[in-house]
């Protein structure tokens, strides 16, 4: 019982460490067995008090070579030199559970877990990173260049190595686990998470991963790598908002370096490598002298110089180049083109968001 109630006073902590926590709290609970059976037993034996019966316990266990407080009984001498041979044995379990928590910094561990989950424990609508390998990372550069609130678990910590990483490691919440197992899941901050991104290399934990998260906050949102086509029936029937597939998105980009040229390398332009670049403002965003306004009314384009790509409503979803009629309403999202300048000054005018170059 002690165990459980401190596990949760560390907000359960990775497995790994609360198996080394629990010989720890173990080898404590012998020694106070002991001391209570050493107690228990010079007073009964040897008819001590209950001080005297505590103080020889305590002198006989450290072995501080200190004398009886009264002559003992053959019995007692026969009680207290089995009592000696078995506070060796749990002295020594205790020194070398002692000395691993401070020679191998398991200690440190463990403060630093608690501390990182104390964290973890104060976020809302955050993202979940499930897995950590090239596909993860480069989510997690996005997320941190973005200046988004995000978890990252991976059974292997190893994976924040090299230089680069390092120096991202203190910008990341990392926690060390098997994301498809739901208490690390929730010791990500599944139920308070605005969406969850799975880069796992193995689709059946994607699914697995998109069937638990979805139970445990069906609001999330669930973006999950698909591996192999046959997969991506089951993470939709899963819960997956959203598939992807890299294999094919790199496929298809390398083949339209080929076949158009152009059309890729503006992309790429307008996808935050050049100077342009694309955002998107919601209208809970605009000033609201700016709200229930056409585009003509707005006169953006005179006024900042970026240009208004599409609108998504939900009644009509993505409007590309709309009209100047279009009227900006509840729940629409404006997406525009433009460059850092523009975009900042458009942000500053008719919104109330603090645009960051990204």
């Amino acid at each position: 019982m002690a165990v459980k109630r401190l596990k949760f006073l560390f907000l359960s902590i990775p497995e790994y460490l609360s198996q080394r926590l629990n010989r720890f709290f173990f080898a404590i609970i012998l020694s106070l067995l002991s001391i209570t059976i050493g107690t228990l037993g010079f007073h009964w034996i040897e008819d001590y008090t209950w001080i005297e019966a505590l103080y020889m316990s305590v002198i006989t266990i450290s072995t501080v070579g200190f004398g009886e407080v009264h002559p003992l009984s053959n019995f007692g001498k026969i009680f207290t030199s089995i009592f000696i041979i078995y506070n060796l044995a749990v002295f020594t379990f205790l020194l070398s559970i002692i000395t691993s928590f401070i020679m191998e910094g398991e200690l440190k561990n463990v403060l630093q877990n608690y501390f990182l989950l104390k964290k973890v424990n104060q976020l809302e609508n955050h993202i979940i990173l499930c897995g950590f390998g090239k596909n993860g990372r480069k989510v997690a550069e996005e997320l941190i260049k973005n200046e988004i609130e995000f978890v990252a678990i991976d059974k292997q910590k190893e994976t924040l190595q090299g230089t680069h990483y390092q120096a991202l490691s203190k910008k990341i919440l990392f926690i060390e686990g098997d994301a498809t197992d739901d208490e690390i899941l929730q010791m990500a901050g599944v139920l308070k998470a605005k969406a969850i991104i799975t880069t796992l290399p193995k689709d059946s934990d994607s699914v697995y991963i998109a069937l638990s998260a979805k139970q445990m906050n069906p609001k999330i949102k669930v973006i999950a790598r698909a591996n192999e086509p046959s997969s991506e029936s089951k993470l939709l029937r899963a819960g997956a908002d959203k598939l992807v597939r890299p294999d094919q998105i790199s496929g298809t980009y390398m083949a339209n370096l080929i076949t158009r040229p152009e059309i890729t390398e503006f992309l790429d332009i307008i996808s935050g490598m050049g100077e342009l670049k694309l955002e998107e403002f919601y209208f809970e965003e605009f000033k609201e002298e700016y709200k229930n306004q056409t585009i003509k009314d707005l006169h953006i384009r005179e006024n900042t110089g970026v240009m208004i790509l599409g609108f998504k409503d939900d009644v009509r979803g993505f409007i590309i180049n709309p009209s100047p009629n279009t009227i900006l309403g509840t729940g629409d999202i404006m997406i525009v083109l433009g460059t850092t300048e523009q975009l900042q000054k458009f942000a500053s005018l008719y919104t109330n968001k603090n645009y960051k170059p990204k």
